[in-house]
C-alpha cells in the first residue's frame, strides 16, 4: 500500500521523506536533478566508457522505495539482485531525483520501475549474468527504467500496448531535462512517434520495448 504524500518544493540535495503521520509523510521534490559536483560526496568514478569500463566508488541503488521498486529481468521478480544496480553516485541521485518528480505528478499512481544498473564494480554485464545481457553498463552511467504500465502493476510491460504512453513521454522528457547524454526507447513507440525527445538524445534502440535505457555523462 503506498502512502499519501504532500509535497514541498527544495533544493536537489534534499531528497529525503519526513513521515508525518502513521498515514502520511512529507517528501521532499527537488525542482531541478541536474546532480553538480557540489551535491556528490561518495567519489564515484567512471572509468573507460560504458562498453568498456569499470565503475569505482560505486553507489547501491535501494531495492525499493516511496518512489520506486526494481526489476530483475532473467528472473522476472521484485527486488532485483542488489549486485546488478550499482552506479555512480550522480547515477544514482539522478534517478532518485528525477523518480521523486514523476512521483509529485502521479501521487496516486504506481511507483516507478528501475532494472539494471551496473556491476558493484563494473565490467562486463554480457549474456553470462542471466537473459540477453548488456554490451554496455559497464561503468555505472546506465540504468534501465520500466515504462509504467496501464494497468498499474508493479512490473515489466510484456507487450507495448500496456505501457502508459503518456507517463513514459514524461519520463523521458525529465531524464533529457536531468542531463541525461542518451535515452534509448522504444523503436515501435518512436515510429509512431509516441515516444520523442531532441534527436541527439532520445533515439530508438531495439529490445527496448519494455524500458527505457538512460546514460548519463560522467
Amino acid at each position: 500500500m503506498r502512502f499519501v504524500r504532500i509535497y514541498l518544493i527544495a533544493l536537489p540535495a534534499l531528497l529525503l521523506c519526513t513521515p508525518a503521520t502513521a498515514s502520511a509523510q512529507v517528501a521532499v521534490a527537488p525542482p531541478s536533478c541536474r546532480i553538480g559536483p557540489s551535491l556528490l560526496t561518495a567519489g564515484s568514478v567512471a572509468r573507460g566508457t560504458p562498453n568498456r569500463g569499470r565503475l569505482v566508488g560505486g553507489v547501491l541503488f535501494p531495492a525499493e522505495s516511496d518512489v520506486a521498486f526494481t526489476w530483475d529481468f532473467p528472473l522476472g521478480i521484485s527486488p532485483s539482485r542488489p549486485w546488478r544496480r550499482w552506479g555512480t553516485e550522480k547515477l544514482v541521485r539522478t534517478l532518485e531525483c528525477v523518480l521523486t518528480q514523476a512521483d509529485l505528478a502521479h501521487p496516486l499512481g504506481q511507483r516507478v520501475g528501475v532494472a539494471d544498473l551496473s556491476r558493484p564494480h563494473g565490467g562486463p554485464f554480457g549474456p553470462r549474468y542471466g537473459g540477453l545481457g548488456h554490451a554496455s553498463h559497464q561503468n555505472g552511467l546506465d540504468a534501465d527504467v520500466l515504462y509504467p504500465r496501464f494497468d498499474a502493476c508493479e512490473c515489466a510491460p510484456e507487450r507495448v500496448s500496456q505501457i502508459d504512453v503518456s507517463r513514459s513521454q514524461e519520463l523521458v522528457t525529465a531524464f533529457v531535462a536531468a542531463g541525461a547524454r542518451y535515452v534509448f526507447v522504444s523503436p515501435v513507440l518512436w515510429r509512431e512517434g509516441r515516444l520523442r525527445g531532441p534527436r541527439a538524445v532520445v533515439r530508438p534502440l531495439v529490445h527496448h520495448d519494455d524500458h527505457m535505457h538512460v546514460r548519463l555523462r560522467p
